[in-house]
């Protein structure tokens, strides 16, 4: 059984921002049991699970903490430190603010939405049409759409998106922000959401905010801080993983013209292939939010000791051989796709049913209409950043 002593650490993350390709050191990774020693450019040396199993050990095994996390020098890629929120909880803390936000988040009441995100999704694509190309995928299309959906959802003006949207680009910076500047940033992100949970109990709406400063002045569910954490974390995740995975996954399917066409042909397959992009595409940059072991727990034949972190490198997870067939090919037709895109266990992605929608009707409105689509220029990548994806994409048609 492999201990700490056994391994020097290797330097992390792995993946090159320029791309969406899967970094060699991953497939090395997958092809011997157990767990990679890594040092990241912050906090201590960690763990880092890349085979399937192990990942959905370390996401959905209670003698895992996130919590933990807050009391150590957590592996990361910034220099600024985690400031706790609902991802940062184990339950049952956790679970009390996540039940304030999962009904609106259940399968059945997002697929109400599903007309108005198609009308948004055809309306941009108007716009695009109008203006001819080239047109910048990301800016036109990618973005507002997730934006206008979570905007409308929680309360927030969608006018507003420039400013928030500087501070969700330093909420997922990796080294492009000293740790003061992180803070005041974060400060910034919460006093604008303060002021506008001041003005909806002013004048109540009907929206997700509302319910929950209903929650939080009627039920005391929930404290000041951990609304204004909660609403600010909604409007982060709630767009910009979603607006990184559509040009991902434009972009992915134009290096796969076979499975593009096969997508046109069969639209009926939009639902299973979002599913497989989802497996295909690594989005992060490396491994982030670290889970520490509360006991010693055996891992791959890993013996990872109390106290010790462990990072899930879920894009290597989800190319596991050992858990999906041909797993390097992507193939729209799959069926049956468990992939860990969304996470697994008490921090499953609370979003996951909205993101779905969204990719869905975004990628088939796109290629649907324009079945000539095509880059039109250099594709220029984010970096520093955890997540990955085109930040500006010309596309014609």
């Amino acid at each position: 059984m492999t201990t700490t002593s056994e391994q020097t650490p290797l330097a992390y993350p792995f993946n090159d921002p320029e791309g969406l390709g899967l970094a060699d050191a991953y497939a090395q990774a997958l092809e011997h049991p157990g767990l990679l020693r890594v040092r990241m450019a912050y906090g201590e040396p960690a763990w880092l699970a890349t085979r399937y199993a192990d990942a959905r050990l370390v996401l959905g095994d209670r003698r895992f903490s996130r919590a933990e996390a807050l009391s150590h020098d957590a592996p990361r890629q910034s220099e600024a430190r985690e400031d706790g929120g609902i991802l940062s909880m184990d339950p049952p803390e956790h679970t009390r603010l996540r039940t304030l936000v999962a009904k609106a988040f259940t399968v059945h009441r997002v697929e109400k939405l599903r007309p108005g995100v198609r009308e948004l999704a055809h309306g941009f694509l108007d716009a695009m049409e109008a203006a001819g190309p080239p047109v910048d995928l990301v800016e036109h299309y990618a973005l507002p759409i997730p934006v206008a959906v979570i905007c409308r959802m929680l309360g927030v003006p969608e006018e507003d998106r420039p400013r928030f949207r500087v501070w969700s680009d330093a909420a997922l910076s990796t080294t492009s922000l000293t740790a003061e500047e992180a803070e005041r940033s974060r400060e910034e992100l919460r006093a604008y959401m303060a002021t506008l949970i001041r003005d909806h109990r002013e004048r109540p709406r009907q929206d997700l905010m509302t319910a929950l400063i209903d929650a939080r002045d009627t039920g005391d569910r929930l404290t000041e801080r951990e609304l204004v954490d909660l609403c600010v974390g909604i409007l982060v995740a709630g767009h910009e993983t979603t607006a990184s995975q559509i040009p991902n996954f434009v972009h992915t399917l134009l290096e796969h013209p076979d499975q593009l066409a096969l997508l046109r042909e069969r639209p009926e397959l939009i639902a299973g292939a979002v599913e497989e992009l989802l497996r295909f595409v690594p989005l992060g940059s490396g491994a982030a939010f670290p889970r520490y072991a509360t006991e010693d727990v055996e891992v791959g034949g890993t013996l990872v000791r109390a106290g010790e972190p462990v990072l899930v490198a879920v894009g290597a997870a989800n190319r596991d051989a050992l858990a999906f067939a041909a797993p390097g090919r992507l193939d729209v037709g799959r069926t049956g796709v468990q992939h860990l895109g969304f996470g697994h266990g008490v921090h499953h992605c609370l979003g996951a049913p909205l993101a779905r929608l969204e990719l869905q009707e975004a990628l088939l409105a796109l290629i649907t209409r324009f079945p000539t689509l095509r880059l039109a220029g250099d594709v220029v990548w984010k970096n520093r950043m955890l997540v990955r994806g085109p930040r500006e994409m010309p596309v014609g048609w």
